[in-house]
């Protein structure tokens, strides 16, 4: 039986930009008519996508699969790790809550286990599709942790891979980390380095191209792209990292001011994304009392560890600003987490997420919420009732938690079988479990349009789809990518790989 073509992407360090070309290089297999899947064996993130079967998997997976326009399935990413605070992480397996575990134990007990879930995965993709994207994480030269690594060269063994190494210019030092990467790669896994790509790139090329010549006189491996940086770039982000680039200053030239609390273990957080495609919005992440000043619209985003974050919430004193911003009758949506944080309280009876057992809530709605030992992961869909209007909308849920109002209340959401969320009658507080519920773009609309009346401001209709704005997205991240890499050749040496050829001069 034929099998895929694979190709995996790995980078000297976090955050070099894996994601985005996996899912650049899953768009551009796709448009030239490969049947494409992405492939991550082992992924840490708290942003996470439910597949159509009410899996959960890494939402980069999910966001590839869409690029190559396929469903996603746990196959695409078998093992996914969700930190929860107190040096442990809960390990999801094909989608599902396995058990939680300090690194440690997962090293030395889960290794084996894990490297067979890898390879029956792999395997599963690799008869159904024609090619392949594996993206690694970290770096390849963790040489403190290879010995038992289930995410970098063993997975490109287990998939006879190509690997293409990207390092991230913007930081600085890419010549000094691509070279020290490929020094610290045993010979064998060095083999399978077919070439380089410098990622971020901002200014003329050519004043790069003396370190380029020397880089390949000196490795020997050629570098096979140099992707610029792109500004405004639509695609959902994984990694709490890249909240570091996101300000928490008001900016006074947008109508409507944002503010996002960054919880410590912030999850999901890519909720947030179609407000930064609103023209008239401005959206800034806070984690201190003094920058949350006086928003239009706050919210308070899911959290992996709801108690602590809600301790963090009392400890920094944002908790008494959120109290006096609803005095004001500041409109304030909790989503998943944020939204059992605006409940009396929280329990977690079984320690699911926190050894603490019980938290005071902000008390803006009258709830209480009990941690189960079961995960809700589903695909929803429902009916949101905002004042008169009722408006169809879709979202995902992710939460161990069960919402109990301790008195009639009313909801704000309404499915085939159940009601959902919470909602004060000025509209001001907003509960809901609903992910993505911004990604509803006539919801969205007139929730900014609510808040631009509140201000004096004129309505705006007709606003832009996000679905459309991110399938555009997709489009330019693969354009500029397909116009700045030696596609030609590495679909050669993809190809010439597979019969056993490499490509580095030693």
């Amino acid at each position: 039986m034929k099998k895929a073509i694979p190709l995996m992407i790995q980078g000297t360090h976090s955050d070099a930009g894996k994601s985005a070309l996996v899912t650049a290089l899953c768009r551009i297999f796709a448009q030239d008519g490969y049947k494409t899947a992405p492939f991550k064996s082992q992924n840490m993130a708290l942003n996470s996508y439910i597949t159509v079967d009410g899996k959960e998997i890494g939402r980069a997976q999910g966001v590839q699969a869409e690029a190559a326009g396929i469903i996603a399935t746990t196959d695409m990413n078998p093992i996914l790790i969700k930190p929860s605070g107190e040096y442990q992480s809960q390990i999801v397996v094909h989608g599902k809550p396995y058990k939680n575990m300090k690194a440690g134990e997962y090293r030395q007990d889960f290794f084996q286990q894990g490297l067979n879930l890898i390879r029956e995965s792999y395997n599963h993709l690799s008869v159904a599709y024609e090619r392949i994207v594996i993206e690694g994480a970290g770096s390849p030269a963790e040489i403190n942790l290879n010995d038992r690594e289930l995410v970098n060269m063993r997975v490109a063994q287990i998939a006879d891979a190509p690997v293409i190494l990207v390092g991230d210019i913007e930081k600085g030092g890419v010549f000094a980390s691509l070279v020290g990467t490929l020094q610290l790669l045993e010979p064998e896994d060095r083999k399978r380095v077919i070439g380089v790509i410098i990622n971020k790139f901002r200014g003329d090329v050519t004043l790069l191209e003396p370190g380029l010549t020397w880089f390949e006189d000196y490795t020997g491996v050629p570098v096979l792209g140099v992707v610029p940086y792109i500004n405004n770039l639509l695609i959902e982000a994984e990694d709490s990292v890249v909240l570091s680039h996101y300000t928490s200053k008001k900016n006074t030239t947008k109508d409507i001011d944002i503010a996002v609390i960054r919880l410590p273990m912030i999850s999901n957080f890519t909720d947030i994304d179609p407000f930064f495609e609103e023209q008239d919005c401005h959206v800034r992440f806070v984690k201190m009392a003094e920058e949350l000043g006086e928003p239009d619209l706050l919210i308070i985003p899911g959290s992996k560890n709801t108690i602590e974050d809600m301790e963090f919430l009392h400890e920094s004193g944002l908790a008494n600003r959120i109290l006096h911003l609803s005095e004001k009758e500041t409109m304030i949506i909790g989503i998943c987490g944020g939204y059992q944080m605006l409940g009396n309280s929280i329990w977690d009876e079984y320690g699911v997420e926190s050894s603490k057992q019980k938290m005071t809530g902000l008390g803006l709605i009258p709830m209480k919420t009990t941690m189960s030992q079961t995960k809700t992961t589903v695909q929803s869909e429902g009916i949101a009732i905002f004042g008169e209007y009722e408006i169809p909308v879709t979202g995902y849920e992710i939460h161990m938690g069960e919402a109990h109002l301790e008195k009639e209340f009313m909801h704000f959401i309404q499915l085939s079988d159940r009601v959902e969320g919470t909602m004060t009658s000025n509209r001001m507080i907003i509960g809901t479990y609903f992910h993505g519920i911004f990604h509803n773009d006539y919801l969205r609309e007139v929730i900014l349009n609510e808040l631009r009346h509140r201000k004096g401001l004129s309505p705006i209709h007709n606003r832009s789809s996000f679905a459309n704005k991110k399938e555009e997205g997709f489009d330019l991240l693969a354009k500029v990518v397909r116009e700045n890499i030696e596609l030609d050749r590495i679909n050669e040496i993809m190809i010439n790989f597979q019969e056993g050829q490499t490509f580095n001069k030693e």
